[in-house]
């Protein structure tokens, strides 16, 4: 529950961390757009079949490799600033996992079915194991929940190095392409961390929370 506790601030933190350097970041120009930094670093990469495209939304920017399409919000798109350049690079980075073959990636894709069973049935089956605990009938409820929860926690790990292996890769790029160096790459180095930030607190939270109905789970087992 420390943990859960913690995670819920540590997350309130590093998003307002996050809100704070993309706003400042957004203010500092940069000579290409979103999307011409896109379509550059995946030209300068041999990469001829993904397609970049924009979508609705803030910070709704993703690479979908079922469709091999870059997205990017409106406000990256057109948007000529250094944090759209670490955005679209980024986004990039994922693109270019997927042509290299990169293994945690192609794990992350491997997941995605058994994450979905998961996150929709795990939340009815762990509260419906919590409440029958009393009666001595649940623990089994309780045990395929903390199963298909499992699963969540497992994707929000490999996660991690799929997110940080996609901004080592932008910030090569923007260096030795010459797009962003010097203060600017400085820039999007500390927008992409924050970014990360993000995906390491909810890996905490993850583990936090399947921590705790294994120990509702072990509780129950020595009341038997």
């Amino acid at each position: 529950m420390f943990i859960i506790g913690g995670a819920m601030l540590l997350s309130h933190f590093v998003g307002s961390m996050l809100r704070r350097r993309f706003a400042e970041y957004s203010q500092v120009p940069m000579p290409l757009s979103g999307r011409e930094i896109a379509m550059s670093m995946l030209a300068q990469n041999g990469i001829s079949d993904v397609k970049v495209i924009s979508v609705n939304g803030q910070l709704t920017d993703h690479y979908n490799p079922a469709a091999k399409t870059v997205n990017l919000s409106d406000p990256v798109f057109n948007a000529r600033s250094v944090a759209a350049a670490a955005v679209a690079a980024h986004e990039c980075g994922h693109a270019v996992q997927h042509a290299r073959s990169y293994p945690m990636l192609a794990l992350r894709s491997t997941l995605v079915p058994v994450v979905q069973i998961g996150s929709n049935l795990a939340p009815w089956l762990l509260m419906a194991g919590l409440a029958m605990l009393a009666s001595g009938a649940g623990s089994m409820i309780l045990l395929a929940g903390i199963v298909l929860f499992a699963s969540t926690t497992v994707f929000a790990l490999v996660t991690l190095p799929v997110e940080f292996d996609a901004s080592r890769r932008a910030l090569v790029w923007l260096e030795q392409s010459g797009v962003a160096q010097g203060m600017s790459h400085d820039m999007a180095r500390k927008a992409l961390f924050w970014a990360a930030m993000t995906y390491t607190v909810a890996a905490l939270a993850s583990i936090g929370q399947l921590l705790y109905y294994v120990m509702m789970f072990m509780n129950s087992k020595n009341r038997e």
